[in-house]
């Protein structure tokens, strides 16, 4: 089960670390306003990736990498989707630019943050939006990006994967760049066993799927790199497959 009642000790516990939380949210903000005009790419690459840790610490959740993060792009990581953890976790393993919902840039404080930390926003209703993230997103990974997408377009449960939209993977042709396959999962730090806490999915909404991951036990974020793979005369639709079997043979490690 998901929901369970907190108890009053764990509800203040969950309280402080919310407040902790905002806080780190608004130092992120300052720092995205008065320090990144002075830094350069590299320097707020590694503010990022920095802030990020520091965020899933103040939220308790261990972070476990398994694999190896690439040191440099082009390159484009293809992950399973669970959670609005999952940007987090994965700038906390590997800097990269992420590819959202262009949902996520009206979402609270995390709107600007995301957008602050170079992601790369589409309309997912809209053909012509697709084209046009798709054709930016060719030339980010011709400058050397690492960009990151989730290709299920949804978040899951964790447990099972969902099939992937092959539209994303255009660009890694179009800019001749690998795709590394990328798994995620949530693990109660105790027990190694699945946890679904943070979830965001059905009728999930954010502020409860954020209040049931303060109120549970001490999480890990596991986060495995697998091969890269280049498209090798594949079709968009062929190679988004094999990706997703990828991921799928990583979850199952």
């Amino acid at each position: 089960m998901r929901d369970q009642p907190a108890s009053w000790g764990v509800r203040v516990h969950a309280v402080w670390k919310c407040l902790r939380v905002l806080a780190h949210i608004v130092s992120g903000l300052i720092t995205l306003a008065w320090v990144f005009p002075k830094l350069t790419e590299s320097q707020k690459e590694e503010r990022i990736q920095a802030w990020a840790q520091l965020m899933l610490a103040r939220l308790a959740i261990k972070l476990v990498v398994n694999g190896s993060p690439p040191e440099h792009g082009p390159m484009m990581l293809a992950s399973n989707h669970i959670s609005w953890l999952d940007i987090v976790v994965l700038h906390a393993a590997r800097h990269c630019r992420f590819v959202s919902k262009a949902e996520l840039r009206h979402w609270p404080l995390i709107g600007t943050l995301a957008a602050g930390a170079g992601t790369l926003f589409i309309e997912r209703e809209s053909r012509r939006d697709a084209l046009r993230v798709v054709h930016h997103m060719a030339e980010r990974l011709s400058a050397g990006d690492i960009l990151a997408i989730f290709p299920e377009g949804t978040t899951s449960n964790g447990v099972d994967l969902l099939p992937f939209h092959a539209n994303l993977f255009q660009a890694a042709i179009t800019a001749n760049a690998p795709v590394l396959p990328v798994a995620l999962r949530f693990e109660d730090a105790a027990t190694a066993q699945f946890s679904l806490a943070p979830c965001y999915i059905d009728d999930d909404t954010l502020l409860g799927s954020i209040w049931r991951s303060l109120t549970a036990p001490p999480l890990c974020a596991v986060v495995t790199f697998g091969e890269a793979q280049s498209f090798k005369g594949r079709d968009r639709r062929t190679w988004s497959a094999d990706i997703r079997q990828a991921v799928a043979d990583l979850r199952a490690l």
